[in-house]
C-alpha cells in the first residue's frame, strides 16, 4: 500500500467562486524565462568582430589624393567608382570596411564628403580605396 492510497481518487476539487485558469495562462506559468535580461545580448555584442582601422601610408595616402581628385574633377562623365571605406563601431573599438560601387554625384568641399548617386554619403577621411574604369588611365600616369 503506498502513501496516497487514501485519496488518489477523490474527485478533483473545484472552487465554487472563482472561474478557472483559461489552459494558455495555466501554460505560461510553466514556460521558461529570462532570470537575466540583456544576457543573451551581451553575449553577442562581445562576440561581435570588429576590424582595426588600417593606417595608409604617405604612399598610399598620395595616389589616394591623386584619385580622388581625378574622380571628383570628373564627376560628369557619370562612370561607376568602387570605394571601400571605414565605419566606425559605435559600441567597441575598431569597425568594419565597406565596399559599395557607385556613381559620384556630389563633393562637398567643406564637410569632406561625396555622395554617390544611390544617395550613399562616404566621408573623405574614411576611404581607403578607389577603383574604377576611369581611374585606369590615372593608374598608367602614376607609374
Amino acid at each position: 500500500m503506498s502513501r496516497y492510497d487514501d485519496i488518489i481518487h477523490l474527485p478533483h476539487h473545484v472552487s465554487k467562486t472563482g472561474k478557472p485558469m483559461p489552459m494558455i495562462n495555466r501554460a505560461a506559468q510553466f514556460a521558461p524565462f529570462a532570470a537575466l535580461t540583456g544576457h543573451d545580448e551581451a553575449i553577442a555584442e562581445t562576440a561581435r568582430q570588429t576590424a582595426l582601422r588600417r593606417i595608409l601610408s604617405s604612399d598610399e595616402q598620395e595616389i589616394l589624393s591623386k584619385r580622388l581628385a581625378y574622380a571628383i574633377s570628373h564627376i560628369g562623365k557619370r562612370s561607376n567608382l568602387t570605394f571601400i571605406y571605414f565605419i566606425p563601431d559605435t559600441q567597441k573599438e575598431g569597425g568594419r570596411y565597406v565596399n559599395t560601387t557607385g556613381i559620384l554625384r556630389a563633393y562637398d568641399d567643406f564637410e569632406k564628403r561625396i555622395v554617390l548617386e544611390d544617395g550613399t554619403v562616404v566621408l573623405v577621411e574614411t576611404i581607403v580605396s578607389i577603383s574604377g574604369d576611369m581611374l585606369d588611365k590615372l593608374n598608367l600616369e602614376e607609374r
